[in-house]
């Protein structure tokens, strides 16, 4: 241990925590000790209780088929319980857990009052339901259910919806989701519920000795044996209850490990390259409300790449799941060259999913996650193993797996199934620069190898530039502006727009005439805008459409200003100048080493590059107000 190790070690010994703990460890070890000591010194006499094999099988039997029936309704009532929500599921949730707040005594009772043997159910089965075994597991089901259905509802709680999600776009129906992703993903929550409904059915007394006095379970036996005999005739019955619950612990402890330890066998077959598929245009008209969120966005693409652009809590990850089938749509459609997949279930849309943290199953291996996908060709898998530089890591699990190589099995498990449309949740997120920039260009091959219509969620405009044939500007669940990437990201369409790609310089000014604008005190020439002088107007310039010189022959378009700033980027460097008049203006050239901080110099705007927004003087404006810098 490192020297920082052995300081947090000796912090936490320095606290009282070790110290409760091991108060409670040995309030818990002492009994079991102090038995095993008399246990070793007993007589023959004290060993010898007959009926005892008979009571420990009733015990070991009525637990296990109390289990099973308890995991065979419990596991699905857990499931329904995670996924359930209002009042109406609140109310199911508290009242299967009555059960543990109850005395055991008296659940025994209220289940008297259903199955005793003078009530109408116990009269139809002649009694038997409580004076054999099947009273013993009933009363055992009832206190006992309770634990794994709490373990398997927050088991089930605990996964990430969008599992699911990415399952249905795989082509996985309801039950096979429940099966092969839910069920997995939460075992190790359910078993621990399963292991505790067994102990409690095992060691159950109250209930069933209301209930199912005979035959004799161990608990009863031992009860009966320390009221006729005394606490001597019962050390045998304790020590069959210890030992199998030893032994019941150890198997499961055991079973659990063997669980995480199975290697997964697979073949992988020669790699072969998807087939070619025909180009199709996606269009959509959508209208839904999540809350008190409403988005309402229509475009029809002339491109097969679209972008979506917009700040957190724009609803462009709502966009997407209506575009595959995850989320209801309320009104409008969606359709996919010739085909209308308004109607269609995720299943049936022919997409693939990339969600923002790839939502790979942790207990699958690579390869398995890549042919996940139902009806998904091995060769093709294999094909994007290659493509995306996942050779050798076929049998890894999601937690041995860099950021990066995550995001690849993510996007090799979409392609694998040879997807119509690829929809891309900000699939880039979180990622070092350099395996980013990388991811980047290689979705951009794959964009033109494949032809595969893609719709990619961002917030970055050089991903939307990179990426995309079209864009679409989203904020507040409406549209902004959408079309060809050149038009949108040359002429926004406002400055809400601009701020979305990121232009910098974006400021407020009010018009001198019919092509000048004052802002901050200095004139600027902005070419024909069409509103009147005196009107209140906002303008942007792109930092590298800005013209600067360090000592250039005066003309009347120059700006004699200061360099306040100066940020070396490489090839490129990024300086913030001030106008005589205050104006703030971000300029981005070639990096020759001349600018200094406070070096003056004079700035042109060309009017061609200045574009130019009437701001609307009427109250409730959609346009948010522009600062005097941006």
């Amino acid at each position: 241990m490192g020297l920082t190790g052995r300081r947090a070690g000796t912090g936490v010994l320095a606290t009282p925590l070790p110290w409760l703990a091991a108060l409670l460890v040995a309030y818990l070890l002492v009994p079991i000790g102090a038995f095993l000591v008399r246990l070793a010194g007993a007589s023959s006499e004290q060993l010898t209780v007959p009926g005892i094999v008979d009571a420990l099988g009733v015990s070991l039997v009525s637990a296990s088929i109390a289990t099973v029936v308890i995991a065979v309704a419990g596991i699905p009532l857990g499931y329904l319980l995670a996924r359930a929500h209002g009042r109406a599921a609140e109310l199911l949730g508290v009242a299967v857990q009555l059960p543990l707040a109850l005395p055991p005594l008296i659940s025994g009772l209220l289940l008297v009052y259903v199955i005793g043997p003078y009530t109408s159910l116990g009269q139809l089965f002649d009694g038997r339901l409580t004076d054999d075994l099947t009273g013993v597991v009933l009363a055992q089901i009832f206190v006992a259910a309770p634990f794994l259905i709490i373990a398997a509802r927050s088991a089930f709680a605990a996964l990430d919806p969008e599992l699911a999600d990415v399952a249905a776009t795989l082509g996985h129906r309801p039950w096979s989701r429940f099966a092969r992703v839910a069920l997995p993903g939460a075992w190790a929550g359910i078993r621990a519920g399963l292991l505790l409904a067994w102990l409690r059915a095992f060691g159950e007394f109250g209930a069933t000795v209301v209930l199912a006095y005979h035959p004799y379970s161990l608990p009863v036996f031992t009860y009966v044996e320390f009221g006729s005999s005394g606490v001597d005739t019962t050390m045998v019955p304790v020590a069959a209850a210890l030992l199998a619950a030893v032994l019941v612990l150890a198997l499961s402890g055991g079973a659990g490990r063997r669980h995480r330890r199975r290697a997964a066998r697979m073949t992988i077959p020669a790699p072969q390259a998807p087939s070619a598929r025909p180009p199709a245009h996606l269009g959509f008209d959508v209208d839904a409300r999540l809350g008190e969120f409403h988005l309402r966005v229509r475009h029809t693409a002339q491109g097969r790449h679209l972008a979506v652009l917009g700040p957190s809590g724009a609803g462009k990850s709502l966009l997407l799941k209506l575009l595959a089938g995850l989320a209801p749509l309320h009104g409008g459609s969606v359709r996919l060259g010739g085909l209308d997949l308004t109607t269609l279930d995720p299943e049936s849309r022919d997409v693939g999913y990339v969600p923002q943290d790839s939502c790979l199953l942790p207990h699958l291996p690579v390869w398995r996650q890549v042919t996940f996908g139902v009806g998904t060709d091995p060769a093709v898998a294999a094909h994007w193993l290659t493509r995306l530089q996942l050779d050798g890591l076929e049998d890894r699990l999601p937690h041995q797996l860099s950021g990066g190589q995550r995001r690849r099995v993510a996007l090799a498990r979409a392609l694998a199934r040879q997807p119509r449309l690829l929809l891309l949740d900000e699939p880039f997120t979180g990622l070092d620069t350099p395996v980013r920039d990388e991811l980047r260009r290689e979705l951009r091959r794959v964009q033109r190898d494949t032809g595969v219509t893609t719709v990619l969620v961002t917030h970055d405009p050089e991903e939307a530039a990179l990426l995309a044939d079209e864009v679409l500007l989203v904020a507040d669940g409406a549209l902004l502006q959408g079309g060809g990437q050149p038009e949108v990201f040359s002429r926004p369409a406002g400055p809400a727009a601009a701020r979305l790609l990121g232009i910098r310089n974006l400021h407020a000014g009010r018009m001198r005439g019919s092509d000048t604008l004052e802002a901050a005190g200095s004139l600027i020439a902005a070419g024909p805008v069409g509103a009147p002088a005196g009107s209140e107007v906002a303008w942007c310039i792109r930092p590298e459409h800005v013209e600067l010189d360090p000592a250039p022959p005066h003309t009347g378009e120059d700006h004699p200003a200061t360099i306040v700033d100066v940020v070396h980027m490489g090839a490129v460097v990024e300086l913030l100048v001030v106008l005589d008049g205050g104006c703030e203006i971000t300029v981005v050239t070639a990096d020759d080493g001349a600018a200094t901080v406070g070096a003056r110099c004079r700035v042109r705007l060309p009017p061609e590059r200045l574009i130019v927004w009437p701001v609307p003087a009427r109250p409730g404006s959609p346009e948010p107000a522009v600062a005097a810098r941006a």
